[in-house]
């Protein structure tokens, strides 16, 4: 028996009950109502989410074609109209998430206006916007099983078969999917990072991610001037999150740790250390520092330490952050990654410059020389600029191979006159096949685009401004936007009933009977749109 069954049968009995005081009340309304409100919590979601999500983490093990992809969404709706094409397109949500970009909410969620990514907006913004992510995907569970109960009771009235629609109901994939949640680099101390890690949770979120920048200092990923905290620092927070989840009842929470360390080239403080090869040892072990051999060599306020039994002075900058030595974030990035999974972690993000399957395969390949079952979740970074990146990567290739690249100039390869050129076309093949290739051959777990809708919405609106405010005038938005949406069956043509009215005026009915004042009558003009082939 399906929950929806089981429902109606409880509810006809809950109504049996009550006697004649609940005689309006419809068990088969009320069951409806149940199923097209299935989850009741966030904490319920964030429950419902980990499994997926651990699920899809063993799949993937077993077989790396398996890879699960998410957009970053910044507003309840873009992350609906999200859920709604992929299951319209793919048939099913499964393997599609979505992510919560700190970087979004920064830059269009503050109440401060746009800010840049460094932690800057308020941390109560991203728990806000998980809850409204889930309302709005939840709406959409609301509306498309609404549609699946109008079928029935009209292929009730008409006396036809109502099998396909029950089925379809009893066995309705719904729209909830997990989310990814950035929490920055926990925006303060240990404590802070488990008190919004614990509000983020309730919200809804299964999976959280954080890290090893210094909290106050925190850049975006793609920007210069990034600080790392020593991995002492950064374990007390991904505690702090394991924490949360295990307070919450989410037991299988999944935590993503992010490196920067291969763009960060200083640290903002020297940790301790207490034994011989510890962790702030083998950390210390990369900054760079010059060899004291007489006091005398000693300035006022200089730091000095022992290092290999030597007695060394970090460089210091005027701000007084240390330098690492250069080259070292390669191996830097292994150690956070190895340490990490041995201490709670569950996923990887490493956080790069360029988007080269190899350079990500190489350090891949080292850390599960330790950890064999590491794998990441990767940023298809828009800050990486896509077609010259790969174009190059086609261009190098060519060389080492000792094809004749004469008619390329390497430096000139994102311009226009070069897309219908072979090597444009490699590299856009190289582009199509980015996420299937290093899933396969760089451990990567989870492909998500950060910021892809806050470029979409720019573009969209471009192009929609320039017609309508131009020659175009009227037939920009028709020619470009209605016309289109009714073409390619988007739901939201019918703006009012993406909004509610249709499940308003359900309610009604179910409410008032016959007394209910709908809005979905004979003179509603979204009735236009029902005659569009």
């Amino acid at each position: 028996m399906s929950q929806y069954q089981q429902d109606l049968e409880n509810m006809a009995k809950l109504k049996a009950s009550q006697g004649t005081a609940w005689n309006a009340i419809s068990p088969e309304y009320a069951a409806r109502m149940k199923t097209q409100n299935r989850f009741t919590t966030g904490l319920e979601i964030a429950k419902y989410t980990a499994g997926i999500m651990r699920t899809d983490m063993a799949e993937y093990d077993a077989d790396s074609s398996q890879y699960t992809q998410s957009l970053g969404c910044w507003h309840g709706f873009i992350g609906q109209q999200k859920m709604l094409s992929v299951k319209k397109h793919q048939g099913t949500t499964a393997k599609s998430y979505l992510y919560l970009s700190g970087w979004m909410v920064a830059a269009l969620r503050s109440e401060f206006g746009p800010l840049p990514d460094q932690s800057m907006h308020e941390k109560t913004s991203v728990p806000a916007l998980i809850e409204e992510l889930y309302t709005f995907l939840r709406q959409a569970d609301a509306r498309e099983l609404g549609k699946l109960f109008d079928q029935l009771d009209t292929n009730r009235a008409q006396g036809l078969d109502t099998d396909d629609i029950q089925a379809q109901i009893d066995n309705f994939e719904t729209h909830v999917v997990p989310i990814i949640a950035d929490i920055d680099a926990g925006f303060g101390n240990e404590e802070a990072t488990y008190l919004l890690a614990k509000k983020m949770i309730e919200a809804g979120a299964c999976c959280i991610q954080i890290e090893n920048q210094v909290s106050d200092a925190k850049q975006c990923g793609h920007q210069d001037g990034k600080v790392t905290v020593p991995h002492e620092d950064f374990l007390s927070k991904i505690n702090a999150v394991r924490y949360a989840f295990l307070e919450l009842g989410v037991d299988d929470g999944v935590i993503v740790a992010r490196t920067d360390s291969l763009g960060a080239g200083l640290t903002q403080k020297i940790p301790v250390s207490s034994s011989e090869g510890d962790l702030a040892a083998q950390y210390n072990a990369f900054l760079e520092t010059t060899p004291v051999n007489s006091i005398d060599e000693l300035s006022n306020g200089d730091t000095v330490m022992k290092l290999d039994g030597k007695l060394v002075k970090p460089v210091r900058l005027p701000n007084g952050l240390y330098k690492f030595k250069e080259n070292t974030g390669f191996d830097r990035v292994v150690l956070d990654c190895i340490t990490s999974l041995q201490n709670g972690a569950d996923l990887l993000w490493i956080e790069t410059e360029k988007p080269h399957v190899g350079q990500i395969g190489d350090m891949v390949r080292a850390i599960r020389e330790v950890t064999p079952s590491a794998k990441l979740v990767y940023n298809n970074s828009p800050s990486f600029n896509w077609t010259l990146s790969f174009r190059q990567q086609v261009f190098d290739t060519w060389l080492e191979e000792g094809k004749d690249v004469s008619a390329y100039d390497r430096a000139a390869l994102m311009s226009a006159s070069y897309d219908n050129a072979e090597i444009a076309l490699e590299a856009d093949e190289k582009i199509r096949t980015f996420q299937a290739d290093a899933a396969r051959e760089a451990g990567i777990f989870h492909h998500l685009i950060t910021l892809p809708t806050y470029h979409t919405a720019a573009l969209s609106t471009d192009n929609l401004a320039k017609g309508y405010f131009g020659d175009e005038g009227m037939l920009a938005y028709v020619k470009g936007v209605q016309r289109q949406e009714l073409r390619q069956g988007l739901a939201c043509v019918k703006h009012q009933a993406m909004a509610g009215s249709d499940l308003g005026d359900t309610h009604k009915e179910y409410f008032s009977g016959e007394q209910a004042l709908k809005a979905s009558g004979d003179d509603n003009t979204m009735n236009q749109f029902d005659v569009v082939d």
